[in-house]
């Protein structure tokens, strides 16, 4: 159990601002997930190093676009693009190399998959399950904290979803993984932990963007 990840696919794809001025969310309110055609994110990969107790650059780099759109069950997604360089030596909890794609629209606040399921919420304040397991439940809420946060491609004003383990006993696991989104950036920030450890192993910050 001490291997299992709290953070199942958990990965995502957003927008940065290249200014060193924090970016309010008041300013930002039409396309809170930046979802448009052509935009693009980069997300270098840090690993927690138990001798210097620093996050330390894996060289493991997640670079995001949105290639078009596609109509699925009477929908539009937007199509996104993730490739992943960087990961020869399959660093846990990194993505491997190579593509993956994925189909993504907005819908009053949540963003949704092509499955139905909701990735983020930016309204939803409640108690969502994501998987049930007979070693625990995962699960994730909004919460109600802002705070801004500092990465390579500037200061953002973010809101934070907060994800972790409920026991079999009730209890809350020691893991927890968060996302930090930013309204008109997306992902700016996230983690990525094992349930039996209170510190996350992996973080990912943006380090690039481009939006239109």
């Amino acid at each position: 159990m001490r291997r299992i990840l709290i953070t199942v696919c958990f990965f995502t794809f957003l927008y940065s601002c290249s200014n060193d001025d924090a970016v309010s969310a008041e300013t930002q309110n039409s396309n809170f997930y930046a979802l448009t055609v052509g935009n693009s994110w980069v997300y270098k990969n840090y690993r927690y190093d138990i001798d210097t107790e620093i996050y330390e650059d894996t060289g493991v780099v997640d670079a995001v676009s949105i290639l078009g759109t596609e109509f699925i069950d009477g929908n539009t997604y937007f199509k996104f693009r993730r490739l992943t360089t960087g990961n020869e030596d399959g660093i846990s909890l990194c993505n491997p190399n190579g593509e993956h794609f994925e189909y993504l629209r907005e819908f009053e606040g949540d963003l949704i998959r092509s499955d139905g399921n909701v990735k983020f919420t930016n309204s939803d304040y409640s108690i969502r399950t994501l998987s049930e397991n007979d070693w625990g439940n995962i699960v994730e809420e909004l919460t109600e904290d802002t705070a801004i946060i500092n990465v390579e491609a500037g200061n953002f004003d973010c809101i934070n979803s907060e994800r972790y383990v409920i026991l079999p006993d009730g209890e809350q696991a020691p893991g927890l993984d968060k996302f930090f989104y930013a309204d008109g950036f997306g992902l700016i920030y996230d983690t990525s932990s094992f349930v039996s450890s209170d510190l996350p192993v992996i973080i990912r910050r943006l380090d690039s963007y481009t939006i239109q």
